[in-house]
């Protein structure tokens, strides 16, 4: 047999580079290469080679990073109506290749550039995220995760993968050391990937939060979320030209109680402002709640004294900074038209 003739009547080349390089047998079957042709192709020594199991990598050579990411998606994606392969659109990211199939864990946290994941080729395993229904076993260097619903995914690099929280508490899935954990943690924060809050929830759900390597990295990833929380606070203040506040104090009233404590305060215009950086945590529940109800309990008796109080949460002021200040700039001018507010004492926090 000559292999550099053409096995298909139709071929492959108006696919792209990737897609000619990795196929599904069923999707060679399309381009008319019978299943005798791809045995013969994938023989010891010859041109082509078995990736993973009805996938098939159509080079001798190892697979590059992405050839193994799209043969994991290609392996684990179902396979219900095999068609050809189709570029991406605007419309369908996707296109139909890999339908119910979603890269996540380390795989996918390397795909958002993450500094403290290996590298793609380093990987010993690829974790695909596949529903619950869906009969299929992990194979090769894929490993299949099943899930009661997959996460809508993102598309980075043209490939479907899971959001940095999801992606995250499925690494931290296997992850026992420490430190490990905790960078990854801590740059999703620093780096802007996501909110503590998100990080948290899928770890709760992921059912992580009771192991103690994992609590000490969520405190970090706490106090790493509030203090990212702190600059954008202090960088709202300073770009949009606010009066400088008096920050991190206490209130209380001359003699008498203690009123609780504030991120930023404008004793004149009795303007003050919360940081909510609280986070979810199911061993803390009854104290997040009691924490809630303090806080409204805080605010009540702030504004019965006539002083307005601002609540912002990280997420707004690192998606809208500009409105965040244009809120505290509204409350600094209405406290002209306002009654004076009561005397306090501010104390540092």
């Amino acid at each position: 047999m000559t292999h550099n003739t053409p096995l298909s009547p139709r071929p492959l080349r108006h696919l792209s580079e990737v897609h000619r390089r990795v196929l599904t047998t069923a999707q060679l079957r399309a381009h008319g290469v019978t299943t005798a042709e791809v045995s013969e192709q994938c023989r010891p020594g010859g041109p082509w080679q078995t990736l993973l199991p009805n996938v098939v990598l159509l080079h001798p050579g190892p697979p590059t990073s992405e050839e193994r990411l799209r043969g994991a998606l290609l392996y684990a994606a179902r396979d219900d109506a095999p068609g050809v392969p189709t570029q991406p659109t605007a419309g369908e990211p996707h296109g139909p290749d890999f339908p119910e199939a979603v890269i996540t864990g380390l795989a996918a946290l390397t795909l958002y550039g993450f500094s403290a994941t290996p590298p793609l080729l380093s990987l010993d395993h690829v974790d695909v995220l596949v529903p619950r229904s869906r009969r299929l076993r992990s194979a090769g260097y894929v490993r299949v995760l099943r899930t009661p619903a997959l996460p809508t995914p993102r598309t980075v690099t043209g490939l479907p993968v899971a959001p940095v929280p999801r992606a995250l508490a499925d690494a931290v899935t296997e992850l026992t050391d420490p430190e490990a954990v905790r960078r990854l943690l801590s740059e999703a924060v620093r780096a802007g990937h996501c909110e503590p809050a998100a990080v948290v929830k899928e770890l709760t759900r992921a059912k992580l939060l009771h192991q103690p390597h994992v609590v000490d990295a969520v405190d970090a990833l706490l106090a790493e979320g509030r203090s990212r929380a702190e600059d954008g606070l202090y960088r709202m203040v300073r770009e949009y030209g606010l009066p400088d506040p008096v920050w991190n104090v206490d209130l209380r009233l001359p003699g008498g109680p203690h009123l609780g404590g504030l991120d930023a305060y404008w004793p004149d215009q009795a303007v003050a402002l919360e940081l909510d950086t609280r986070a979810p945590r199911p061993d803390h529940r009854q104290d997040d709640d009691d924490l809630w109800s303090e806080y409204a309990r805080k605010r009540e008796h702030l504004e019965r004294l006539g002083i307005t109080v601002v609540h912002i949460t990280p997420r707004k002021l690192r998606e809208s900074l500009e409105q965040q200040a244009t809120v505290v700039r509204t409350a600094l001018m209405a406290s002209a038209d306002r009654d004076p507010a009561a005397y306090v004492v501010v104390l540092p926090r």
